[in-house]
């Protein structure tokens, strides 16, 4: 007999045992046929349990609806004790809808011989159902009994149902209870209003697939894994420090928690939650943590600018009047008064030692900057690998020897103004980065992608001809044009000797302060003398040698007997004769190119970059000389 014909056969026999009872009862009831795997009958509870209709349930097996793999093992003993003991119960299968949603079954089988078969009768029960209605009658004492809070209260509102959900309804935090299962009992409208559902939509449900099944970045959040279950297994109270809840309308927002197990007659019967929106609260913390990084940075450029003026302070010159009423000085005066209420760059050419720093200083101490910084770099001593972390500033690790964030000197003298001393030295290859902070005002660390805006003022000098370096290739002409807004001439002391006296009178006065010399007068023939001197060292010549007069001096006497005497020249000798008369092979001019380098370095005690350096010396750029040295394998 095929399964249509044993269908047929079982509804509309005589002694049928399928009553009316059966199809209207709202128990759900199934008839199986065990060892054939196929459903015989069922009733109307039964399908819509099962969410099948009648005819579709028929068609199927039942290991297809029942026998999910996890659990076929347990559906084959349930099977065998039933048709062996005539009955048997279990509250753990569960059967599959159409739609693939699992539902969870409290089963009780009772073998029914029909026919020389062996058949068997399922009573279904939704387990969901099943514990929602007993949780329902008690909800609120569960809740009581969970929270300390209703224990506090407890004698205020005992006879007032209003009062407990007032209670609940005024609590600002969100609090919903969980069974055992860890579906939904109870929830107060501050948490269903947080979660953007309405209560009903929550009961029964299974709360951590509604709002904690996924993490912030989107990754899966394992049901095991959650502290809000974790309560109901353990008896221990679980926190989320800062985790998020998923609203209904797919946004999130960050929460703390506690899950507090709820245990009677020594069984966890479930957990009370109590929730927060902590949004507001990490809003204000990004905000100040904001805060104190901008304080940090703020204390960390006032400490690197409190560095460098110790430093400017100990500089040998502590100098800052520019002295005399030469016809030279009151025109740079002139101009400074001109140039310093604009923010216009200013290039100060002049010999060494002539006092292009005065200038500068004077020029910002007369503008509207005076009240922030003057920065000063000497770019001459700044060797190439480092001039952009000398400029720019740099990260912590972004090389070898940065164990701390440095700003350079464009961000230490920002709103005030950048002296640039010395700038012809720059290499050429790092003049187009200079460039670049100049036009645009903006620069980047180095190891950093932050670009930072600066507001400088340049001030350069120079005592080259940086025409004649443009011409040459040395010097980029866009730059020299940036820079060459407003040139000053700072005049040789040669040029200017009748401010010799005025100058002797200040430094006197200023070298017995600082050295604790006794103060003497200079005569009018120490006056004479001075004069007639040519200063190749110009205003700070004129000052060691006044210290060292003052220092020597005998009874209250000063003598410049030797003090003016330029110390002879180191010059290479080599025989002129054959020089003019003999021809030299390459090798041997390189002989001498070498024997000549090496004697600059020898005399310069190593020092490449600088007035006192090799370079300056051979008369060529420092970054020239290196590359010479590397080539001819000269060590510096």
């Amino acid at each position: 007999m095929n399964n249509i014909d044993f269908i047929s056969d079982w509804a509309s026999s005589e002694d049928s045992i399928r009553p009316l009872a059966f199809e209207h009862t709202s128990q759900a009831l199934i008839v199986i046929d065990p060892h054939q795997n196929r459903f015989i009958d069922l009733n109307i509870s039964a399908s819509q349990l099962l969410r099948y209709e009648r005819h579709e349930l028929i068609a199927k097996t039942v290991t297809s609806v029942f026998g999910h793999i996890t659990q076929l093992p347990h559906l084959m003993a349930f099977t065998d004790e039933a048709l062996s003991k005539g009955y048997a119960w279990n509250n753990e299968l569960y059967a599959f809808d159409k739609e693939g949603e699992k539902i969870q079954l409290d089963v009780t089988a009772i073998r029914l011989p029909y026919k020389n078969k062996n058949l068997l009768i399922w009573s279904l029960v939704d387990v969901k159902d099943l514990e929602l209605r007993q949780l329902n009658k008690n909800a609120d004492k569960v809740i009581r009994a969970g929270l300390k809070e209703w224990q506090a209260l407890q004698e205020l509102f005992i006879e007032s149902d209003t009062g407990k959900h007032l209670l609940l309804s005024s609590v600002g935090d969100g609090i919903y209870s969980i069974n055992k299962q860890g579906l939904c009992t109870f929830i107060n409208p501050v948490g269903a209003k947080m979660l953007g559902l309405e209560s009903d939509a929550v009961l029964g449900k299974n709360i951590h697939k509604i709002h904690h099944h996924t993490h912030e970045t989107g990754e899966h959040y394992p049901v095991e894994e959650c502290p809000i279950y974790a309560a109901v297994q353990d008896g221990i109270v679980h926190e989320g420090i800062q985790e998020v809840f998923w609203r209904r309308d797919g946004s999130y927002f960050p929460v703390e928690f506690t899950s507090t197990p709820i245990i009677r007659d020594s069984e966890i019967i479930g957990a009370v939650v109590v929730f927060r929106d902590i949004t507001d609260r990490l809003n204000t913390e990004k905000q100040l943590t904001h805060a104190l990084n901008e304080l940090q940075d703020l204390k960390s450029r006032l400490e690197q600018q409190n560095e460098y003026l110790q430093e400017e302070i100990l500089q040998e010159n502590q100098y800052h009047e520019i002295v005399g009423n030469s016809a030279s000085i009151l025109q740079i005066i002139e101009k400074i008064k001109v140039v310093a209420s604009t923010d216009a760059n200013v290039m100060i050419y002049g010999e060494s030692g002539t006092g292009k720093e005065l200038i500068a200083r004077a020029i910002h101490q007369s503008s509207h900057r005076k009240q922030q910084p003057l920065i000063r770099v000497n770019c001459a001593a700044i060797p190439s690998e480092l001039f952009e972390s000398e400029f720019f500033g740099h990260v912590k690790g972004a090389f070898t020897g940065a164990v701390r964030d440095r700003a350079g000197r464009f961000e230490l003298a920002d709103q005030g103004t950048l002296f640039l001393d010395e700038i012809g030295e720059i290499p050429l290859e790092l003049q187009s980065k200079l460039l670049r902070v100049l036009q645009e005002g903006t620069f980047e660390r180095i190891g950093e992608e932050k670009t930072r805006h600066v507001d400088v003022r340049i001030i350069a000098a120079t005592n080259r001809n940086l025409k004649e370096e443009v011409k040459l290739k040395n010097f980029r002409e866009d730059l020299y044009f940036r820079l060459n807004v407003f040139p000053i001439h700072s005049p040789a002391l040669r040029d200017r000797k009748e401010d010799i006296p005025l100058l002797v009178s200040h430094f006197t006065k200023l070298i017995s302060e600082n050295r604790k010399v006794p103060y003497l007068p200079f005569s009018q023939k120490h006056i004479l003398e001075l004069q007639h001197y040519d200063w190749p060292g110009n205003i700070r010549e004129l000052q060691n040698v006044l210290e060292r007069a003052l220092i020597t001096a005998k009874h209250g006497a000063v003598s410049f007997q030797y003090l003016l005497e330029q110390e002879p020249s180191q010059t290479v000798q080599y025989n002129h004769a054959t020089a003019i008369e003999q021809v030299l092979s390459i090798q041997q001019l390189k002989q001498l190119e070498t024997e000549n380098l090496q004697l600059a370095i020898k005399l310069c005690e190593g020092k490449i970059f600088g007035d006192d350096g090799a370079a300056k010396q051979l008369g060529i750029n420092p970054t020239t000389l290196i590359s010479k040295l590397k080539k001819l394998g000269i060590k510096y």
